[in-house]
């Protein structure tokens, strides 16, 4: 049997968790630069505050009705995640722990007893709450596509399930699929779902467990179609995965917190994008053999800004493939002179490493001397150093020291678990 643990409006739960006094009450949190809500609680959903909608837009229910309004604060809800995560993998075992997202992860449960199922969810369930604060929502079933049916349905009425629900008989199983929408269902996109409503009658996840393979392979995506088909009958098809999987492309991208217009600050922020993507490639233990630099504008014509953005982007074969942070920032900012022009407002970049290779494959060279040779010992010290103090302490001057691009937290908590100088205080 395979389970999904899911932090029930993860952001937000966070913020609580550090301000006891929002319980029950209505908290949503703002995506980058604080233009959209990204996570709202279920007060703040019985007000009408509407998910990935425009803060501006809601703006008069939110401040009519004392909505409690928070800038997202990545330090922390990455902090708060692991947490979560680490206190699943001390219940079940490391080996079965699949992290899916910031806030989900699959579970396999296949040592546990049918008749226990229930029992251990409820005490998954009430132990990462006891130990992390946050409340999380637990579907089970025999396959990761009904444990997701599950786990929303356990969401529906919280009171009447508990945020708990378990799938481990036929009837149950076809219950939860009656009452599942087939644009509900974790594989099936907003286009399939029309697709399958108004061309095929098929309107609940039951009716398209009772197509044939054939049917899925030509109308539902070929393989994967037939995958999620088998799925919803209760056979497995989508194995646990390894959460230390290598990427095969690692990409940083980031909104502007204000418009840019010169040249200088978008090399500084192409810099600092460049040095996170080589972080995350030495995690990996890669070695990138190419950079994409990419940035986003709203065009000037005709003496006025245009809504709707163009991207452009180049790229370059390295000489061979590093995950050295200077050498990578060497190739990455030159790019920007080829993409940079005066007049346009630039809203966003980003950085994308590709032909990513295992580090322990590239050949050193005994030509260069011994002072030359030392970048992998100085990469890894600054990674040290920035994981364990955070917010960049040691950074490359190309970085930049202002940064006066960055996007806006103007309503972020402190980062209490991650700043010596935001430790929360108990009086």
């Amino acid at each position: 049997m395979k389970a999904i643990v899911d932090c029930n409006s993860f952001y937000c739960s966070c913020e609580r968790v550090f301000r006891p006094e929002l319980k029950d009450k209505p908290v949503v949190v703002l995506s980058n630069n604080d233009g959209c809500i990204v996570s709202r609680t279920d007060e703040a959903k019985k007000l009408g505050v509407g998910m990935a909608a425009p803060y501006y837009q809601n703006k008069d229910v939110i401040e009519k009705n004392d909505v409690t309004v928070f800038s997202s604060n990545y330090n922390l809800y990455g902090d708060l995640s692991m947490r979560v995560m680490d206190t699943l993998r001390e219940l079940v075992g490391d080996c079965r722990v699949e992290v899916y997202s910031v806030d989900e992860a699959f579970l396999d449960l296949g040592m546990i007893p049918d008749e226990q199922l229930h029992s251990a969810a409820i005490q998954i369930k009430e132990t990462t709450e006891q130990w992390t604060g946050i409340a999380v929502s637990i579907g089970v079933a025999p396959t990761k596509v009904l444990s997701k049916v599950a786990n929303r349905l356990s969401k529906k009425n919280k009171k009447l399930t508990g945020c708990v629900m378990v799938l481990d008989t036929e009837e149950a199983i076809k219950d939860a699929l009656i009452r599942t929408d087939v644009g509900d269902i974790w594989g099936v996109g907003y286009r399939y779902a029309v697709k399958l409503k108004e061309i095929h009658a098929i309107s609940n996840a039951w009716q398209l467990s009772k197509m044939n393979t054939e049917w899925a392979r030509k109308n539902l995506g070929g393989i994967v179609g037939v995958r999620l088909l088998k799925e919803l009958n209760g056979e497995p098809c989508v194995e646990m995965k390894n959460p230390l999987e290598t990427k095969k492309m690692i990409a940083t991208t980031r909104m502007f917190g204000k418009p840019v217009y010169d040249l200088a600050p978008l090399k500084e922020a192409i810099a600092t994008y460049t040095s996170r993507a080589a972080e995350k490639l030495r995690r990996q233990y890669s070695a990138a053999s190419f950079i994409n630099v990419f940035v986003v504008t709203n065009e000037y014509k005709n003496g006025a800004y245009h809504y709707n953005p163009t991207t452009s982007g180049t790229h370059i074969r390295l000489p061979k493939p590093t995950s050295y942070t200077n050498e990578l920032i060497k190739h990455a900012v030159p790019l920007v002179n080829k993409l940079y022009k005066s007049g346009p407002k630039y809203l966003k970049a980003g950085v994308m490493l590709g032909g990513i290779v295992p580090d322990i494959s590239i050949q050193g060279n005994l030509f260069l001397s011994e002072a030359k040779n030392c970048e992998k010992k100085l990469m890894d010290m600054i990674d040290n150093i920035n994981f364990s103090q955070r917010d960049d302490v040691l950074k490359f001057a190309t970085s930049g020291t202002t940064r006066n691009w960055k996007m806006r937290q103007e309503m972020r908590s402190p980062r209490y678990t991650t700043r010596w100088d935001e430790l929360f205080e108990v009086s």
